[in-house]
């Protein structure tokens, strides 16, 4: 592990960065990490997890401060949804919702809009992302959710699938179609839907295979009526807004990924120099040998290609899609990849929820499918350098 210590310590934190990282890595192996066990086998939403995190005030760190917040880099923020997610990968995804849900809102709201709802995120609340329908996932265009424009109202028709935090969210950013916009791309919009706006319906909670303590809902909208005032931008302009929020949510998404990647190669690394295969450590196996230092290597690797990216975020880059999917591609293959090697150097042991390493693949497998599925950012990253 010297070698991510090494890295560690040449990450250029400021003091008051420092202070916060070692704070949350410190409650995510004091309190969340013990938890995640009980957490996943019930199925429960972690509340516990979620007001420790509120303790550190921790959504303030990509809150401007005018609203509430205490503004620090993404690459912290992108640290600590990482720290957390390896202690326990549904609270890491239930906090990270928060930042993808809530950053279109700070880029691209008006001051108005900032004043009278951040302060509610910045305070603990929680958000959530709601784009995904049936005909609608990696393909945004083929959304059917519908608004409609009613005097100083927008009644927003249809439904959305799989949505983080759908059904605990205080604020949900929901995207659907003007109606009187033909144009499939050019009609999609967005608005901030408040929690309790009548017309909005929670239809059912996702049983799933991974991140069973993180909730995932079906939500419903039936002449559903927010304000204009709620409108994010102008209609029409939310496919821009979606592609901007993308190019900061998929890093995210990499860094929980490798929250879970480091977790599956901790356990799997300690239990190789504890278990013995006739008469030898199971870690003094040259097979086995190359196999970690090969994952050893794709991690590190890894790591640096997220400081490199949160860089150019952090330096005022938007233009970084290609490096946002890159990111995201590698790291949830990576988690997938250490989080099936940590069962099979398990054994036996290793298929039964006694041990970790049977929930850390079960939460790997959704990082390859979610932020738009694998296949999709390799077709993007492969068309990036087609000739125009």
């Amino acid at each position: 592990m010297r070698i991510f210590e090494r890295l560690e310590q040449h990450r250029d934190w400021t003091a008051e960065e420092r202070l916060v990282l070692d704070q949350v890595r410190r409650l995510a192996a004091e309190r969340i990490a013990p938890a995640a066990a009980r957490h996943d086998k019930a199925a429960s939403f972690p509340w516990d997890n979620v007001r420790a995190l509120n303790e550190l005030g921790l959504n303030a760190i990509f809150i401007p401060e005018a609203y509430g917040g205490a503004p620090m880099r993404y690459r912290l923020y992108l640290a600590c949804v990482q720290a957390i997610s390896e202690a326990c990968a549904a609270t890491g995804i239930i906090y990270a919702t928060n930042f993808h849900a809530m950053k279109p809102l700070i880029d691209f709201g008006t001051d108005a809009q900032k004043s009278r709802l951040l302060p509610r995120i910045a305070a603990g609340g929680l958000g959530a992302l709601a784009i995904t329908e049936p005909d609608a996932g990696s393909d945004a265009t083929g959304m059917k959710t519908r608004f409609r424009e009613d005097g100083d109202t927008i009644v927003i028709d249809g439904g959305k699938l799989f949505i983080t935090n759908g059904d605990v969210a205080d604020l949900l950013l929901v995207f659907g179609k003007w109606d009187g916009i033909a144009d499939a791309k050019g009609a999609i919009s967005a608005v901030i839907l408040e929690r309790g706006t009548p017309g909005f319906e929670v239809l059912r909670l996702e049983d799933k295979m991974g991140h069973r303590a993180s909730s995932t809902a079906a939500l419903a909208f039936d002449d559903c009526r927010v304000p204009r005032a709620n409108l994010l931008g102008r209609p029409g302009e939310g496919l821009r807004i979606l592609f901007a929020a993308l190019n900061k949510s998929r890093p995210s998404i990499a860094a929980h990924a490798l929250g879970i990647a480091h977790a599956a190669f901790a356990d799997m690394t300690a239990y190789m120099n504890e278990r013995r295969q006739s008469g030898r450590r199971i870690i003094d196996f040259q097979g086995n040998q190359f196999s970690l230092a090969d994952m050893a290597t794709d991690l590190a690797m890894a790591e640096h290609w997220l400081d490199y990216v949160a860089g150019l975020i952090d330096g005022g880059e938007s233009d970084v899609g290609l490096e946002a999917s890159m990111l995201k591609l590698r790291a949830s293959d990576l988690a997938m990849r250490i989080a099936i090697e940590c069962v099979q150097m398990h054994g036996g042991y290793g298929y039964c929820a006694d041990h970790r390493a049977e929930r850390l693949m079960r939460d790997a497998k959704i990082t390859q499918i979610w932020e738009g599925t694998n296949q999709v950012h390799r077709q993007l990253i492969g068309r990036g350098f087609a000739v125009r």
